[in-house]
């Protein structure tokens, strides 16, 4: 109860502040720009992955693979496109970003044989080279300034290769100092959550990737990512060490960034930054693979350290709503609002269903997790299914295209979120002209409208529209009505709303079991099933008082856990969720 009234006493603490957002929801909302992999077969996708986050002067600056410029932003909720004067001509892949004293320094050739690029004014983007080329073949960078201003190199992707390390003369073009330092590989016969595949079910020799140096106190936490950024696992572990160079201790409550449920899955390949208040957060890759296997987006979580230096990322109701950083909040690692999830498999309807038309993406089942595209479901039930890889999809893109969703009984509804989808586009790179916009209209008996929400003026582009409204609002039923979207085919993956039902939290669930399998890097749990509940969130971690990972499960009362560590003790606890709230947390048991 006493967590339920914190989420009430915020709420109404926050009517007083202004209309902006205050909030965040996942995906972040920036304008993710168009891949061009594939265009020799008309197939067109948007991304954004890898993403390398610094503050500069106190503003961030978001650097992404391949998007050809960057984001800027002074709060972590708005963000703005660079194109930058000067930049890399087939935009940077997996970027490396550091604060060299008074400059940026970048280094991320699709070559992966570079010189570092440096700026003092990023957001003109002069960008000037040193011009002396690497002489290592780099993939996956991270470059890492130490209080002492000694730069750091540390790169990999591969599932062959260790993570390696060099020191690099800052004062001599960025030239290596030492020479390159293996520091560690995987260990997936050890680690469960180092295992490839869909829920780690593949032989397949899994990818260590993405390296990312963070320093908290004396210690050097030098993150890395596995086992591959396509699948739901998609995870950021991490190793310790009193030196930058190493050697380096594999954490025991790996891994750190850890996503496989819900709505978006995988949070791999990331960064951690410190905000203008001194709390931290890690952004991360997350894989939707509708179009194609490397399609992502960019997830943001809190992060911190605890007292004995444990590093968490907190990724409990990570595609919920948060409060962004200048919400002061209890407990940062909590920032979640309370907002629950009210559009989930609720009655939908519209005027118009695609037929007759094929999907064209590149499609790889062997090799990459996505839906099958024989016979596919393009009616309006799929909007509201929390799965990011279905969708409603219109014959066109007419202004009189509307979806309406009914929440089966007055709800209070704070915000919105709408997933648009790249059906059979024809986009490729960075155009300035896109932008979307409708109208989110509310009622109380589907009769008698209002306009909650009027995009219709528009002109950003907004693939992952998230809209907190000013005061919540009274409604039963949602309508969204387009009035002009960018391609040819009107497309929404989620349409999702945020808010409180006027019925009670479900109960603690009851009997919560678990079992240790004889391969001791999986666990499989079990409880009885909870009336009225929508779904159940599991956590686990070392310590009883520090369940920091999780994952959201829909529609099941067990979970097989595979992402354990061998000859580790470990504590887990479940509780139920529905759109009224949550409930209070099960027992903890151990094994």
């Amino acid at each position: 109860m006493i967590r339920h009234l914190s989420y009430c006493v915020l709420f109404f603490s926050l009517l007083k502040v202004s209309a902006q957002n205050r909030t965040y929801c996942n995906p972040i909302d920036i304008d993710y720009s168009y891949m061009s992999h594939y265009a020799w077969r008309g197939v067109s996708y948007r991304s954004g992955a890898d993403p390398a986050v610094v503050n500069y002067k106190g503003k961030f600056y978001l650097f992404v693979t391949r998007s050809h410029g960057y984001w800027v932003s002074d709060d972590l909720g708005e963000w703005e496109f660079i194109k930058p004067q000067s930049w890399y001509f087939n935009g940077c892949n997996a970027p490396a970003v550091a604060v060299y004293k008074d400059e940026l320094i970048v280094l991320g050739d699709p070559s992966g044989r570079a010189a570092v690029i440096h700026t003092d004014n990023p957001d003109l983007g002069d960008w000037e080279t040193t011009y002396s080329v690497i002489p290592i073949g780099i993939q996956d960078p991270d470059l890492f300034v130490d209080d002492d201003d000694k730069v750091y190199l540390y790169e990999e992707s591969s599932n062959k290769w260790p993570l390696r390390v060099v020191e690099l003369d800052g004062e001599n073009m960025f030239i290596p100092k030492t020479d390159q330092k293996d520091l560690f590989n995987l260990k997936p016969d050890e680690h469960g959550w180092e295992r490839f595949g869909q829920n780690h079910r593949s032989d397949i020799d899994p990818y260590l990737e993405g390296p990312w140096m963070s320093k908290h106190g004396d210690t050097y936490y030098l993150e890395y990512s596995a086992p591959g950024t396509q699948w739901n696992v998609y995870a950021d572990g991490v190793y310790t060490s009193k030196n930058p160079m190493g050697p380096f201790e594999y954490a025991p409550y790996n891994p750190i960034s850890y996503k496989p449920g819900g709505f978006l899955t995988g949070a791999g390949h990331g960064s951690t930054v410190k905000d203008n208040n001194g709390q931290y957060w890690h952004f991360a890759s997350m894989p939707i693979s509708v179009n194609y296997k490397f399609e992502r987006r960019i997830g943001m979580f809190p992060t911190g350290f605890e007292e004995d230096g444990q590093i968490y990322v907190n990724t409990a109701y990570g595609d919920y709503p948060h409060y962004l950083p200048e919400v002061e909040v209890p407990n940062h690692k909590h920032r979640f609002t309370g907002w629950m999830l009210l559009s989930k498999d609720k009655p939908v309807k519209t005027n118009a269903v695609i037929s007759g038309v094929k999907q064209n993406v590149v499609d790889e089942h062997d090799s990459g997790y996505m839906l099958a595209q024989e016979d596919p479901d393009y009616s309006a039930t799929q909007v509201n299914d929390e799965n990011m890889r279905t969708m409603w999809v219109a014959p066109n893109n007419s202004d009189s295209l509307y979806l309406e969703v009914d929440l089966g009984a007055v709800m209070s509804i704070n915000a919105l979120q709408i997933n648009f989808q790249d059906f059979n586009a024809k986009v490729f790179g960075r155009p300035d002209t896109l932008h979307q916009q409708f109208l989110v209209k509310t009622s109380l008996n589907g009769k008698d409208w209002k306009v909650s929400i009027d995009q219709s003026q528009n002109m950003r582009d907004q693939p992952h529209a998230y809209m907190e409204l000013a005061e919540a609002e009274k409604a039963r039923y949602v309508r969204f009505e387009n009035v002009y979207f960018p391609n040819q085919y009107l497309t929404i993956a989620e349409f999702r709303v945020f808010g409180k039902g006027t019925g009670r939290p479900p109960s603690t669930p009851k009997s919560f079991e678990s079992t240790r399998m004889e391969d001791t890097r999986n666990a499989m749990m079990n409880w009885k099933p909870v009336k009225g509940a929508q779904g159940y969130v599991l956590y686990w971690g070392i310590k009883e008082n520090r369940l920091n990972n999780s994952v959201m499960i829909y529609g099941q009362n067990e979970y097989e856990l595979r992402a354990l560590n061998k000859g580790q003790k470990y504590f887990y606890q479940v509780e139920a969720f529905n759109e009224n709230g949550i409930s209070e947390k099960s027992k903890i048991v151990s094994n």
